[in-house]
C-alpha cells in the first residue's frame, strides 16, 4: 500500500512535465531545430535543393550585394519607425480616453480589439478593396460628386508603402491601446489625487506621474510590435505582393521569393537568418532586463 502511494505520488508529481513533454519537442524540433538547419544552410552553396558544400560567409556578401535587398531592408526601416510611432501614440490616446470611465466602455474597447482578432491576410485582402481606386474610397467618394479627389497610393510607388503602414496601424492599434489600459489602471490613484492636492494639473500629472510608471507597458509594446513589423510578411503579400514593382518589398517577402520562387535557397536562409539576428536584438535585452527586474525584486 506504501508502495502504491509512492507511486501514485510520484506519477501527480511527474504529471505536468509528461504532459507538456509533447509540446516541448514540438518547439525544440519545429522552431529551434529548423532555425538551426536554416543557419547551417546559410553557410552552403544551395539553390533549388539544400546541398552541404559549405562556402563560409559567401551567400551574406550575395545578400548584403543585392539592390533589391537594400529596398527591402529600406522599406521595413520606413514602415518600423511609422509603425511603431503611430500605433503607440494612437493606442496610449484610446487608452487614456477609455481611462476616463466613458460609457459603453466594455463595448468601445471589443470594438478597438476586434482588429486584432483578425488574421493579417484578412486584413491585407480587405484594405486591398478599400483602397483600390476603382471600386474603393476613390470611387465612392468620385460618385458622391468630388470627382477630382484621387486615393490612388496602393498603385503609386512612392506611395504603396504608407498602405502597408495604414492597414497594419488599423489592425495593431488595439493591441497597444489594452496594453497601456493595462498599465493604466494599475497605477495607484493615490497618488494622483496626492498630487491634485499639491495642485497639479492635468497635463503635469501625465508627464510627470502617469507616462513615467508606463514605461513598462511602453516597453513591452515597442517590443511586441518591432517584432510583428520585422516578421510581416501575410499582409504584404495580400495587401500589394511587394509591389508596385519592388515599392513594398521587405526582408520576409525577399526571403520567400528567394527561396520558393527564384531558387536561391541559400540566399533566402542568409536572409532569414539575418531577419533572426534582428528579432533577437530586440528580444534577447528585453528579456533580460525583466529577469534582472525580477530578481532584483
Amino acid at each position: 500500500m506504501k508502495q502504491k502511494n509512492s507511486f501514485n505520488s510520484a506519477f501527480e508529481r511527474h504529471l505536468p512535465k509528461l504532459v507538456l513533454a509533447p509540446t516541448l519537442a514540438l518547439v525544440l524540433i519545429a522552431v529551434y531545430g529548423f532555425s538551426l538547419w536554416t543557419g547551417v544552410v546559410s553557410f552552403t552553396g544551395s539553390k533549388m535543393m539544400p546541398v552541404y558544400n559549405f562556402v563560409g560567409f559567401e551567400q551574406y556578401v550575395r545578400l548584403w550585394t543585392t539592390p533589391r535587398w537594400h529596398t527591402a531592408v529600406y522599406n521595413l526601416g520606413i514602415f518600423t519607425c511609422l509603425f511603431l510611432v503611430i500605433t503607440t501614440s494612437l493606442g496610449l490616446f484610446l487608452a487614456i480616453l477609455l481611462d476616463q470611465n466613458v460609457r459603453g466602455e466594455g463595448f468601445i474597447r471589443n470594438i478597438y480589439l476586434y482588429p486584432m482578432a483578425i488574421s493579417f491576410v484578412v486584413t491585407g485582402t480587405a484594405w486591398k478593396w478599400i483602397l483600390n481606386p476603382g471600386f474603393g474610397i476613390q470611387r465612392v467618394v468620385n460618385d458622391l460628386g468630388w470627382t477630382s479627389f484621387t486615393f490612388d497610393w496602393i498603385v503609386r510607388p512612392e506611395y504603396a508603402i504608407f498602405t502597408v503602414v495604414l492597414a497594419s496601424v488599423w489592425q495593431s492599434s488595439g493591441f497597444a491601446m489594452a496594453v497601456f489600459l493595462a498599465g493604466l489602471r494599475g497605477i495607484d490613484g493615490s497618488l494622483i489625487k496626492a498630487a491634485q492636492i499639491e495642485g497639479a494639473g492635468p497635463f503635469r500629472i501625465y508627464t510627470s506621474i502617469i507616462l513615467p510608471m508606463l514605461r513598462p507597458a511602453l516597453l513591452s509594446v515597442l517590443v511586441l510590435l518591432g517584432h510583428i513589423a520585422i516578421k510581416c510578411f501575410e499582409l504584404v503579400l495580400a495587401l500589394t505582393n511587394g509591389g508596385p514593382g519592388v515599392a513594398t518589398e521587405m526582408p520576409s517577402t525577399f526571403m520567400y521569393g528567394a527561396t520558393f520562387q527564384r531558387n536561391q535557397l541559400g540566399i533566402g536562409a542568409a536572409s532569414a537568418m539575418m531577419m533572426l539576428m534582428t528579432v533577437a536584438a530586440i528580444i534577447v535585452p528585453y528579456l533580460y532586463s525583466e529577469l534582472r527586474n525580477r530578481r532584483d525584486g
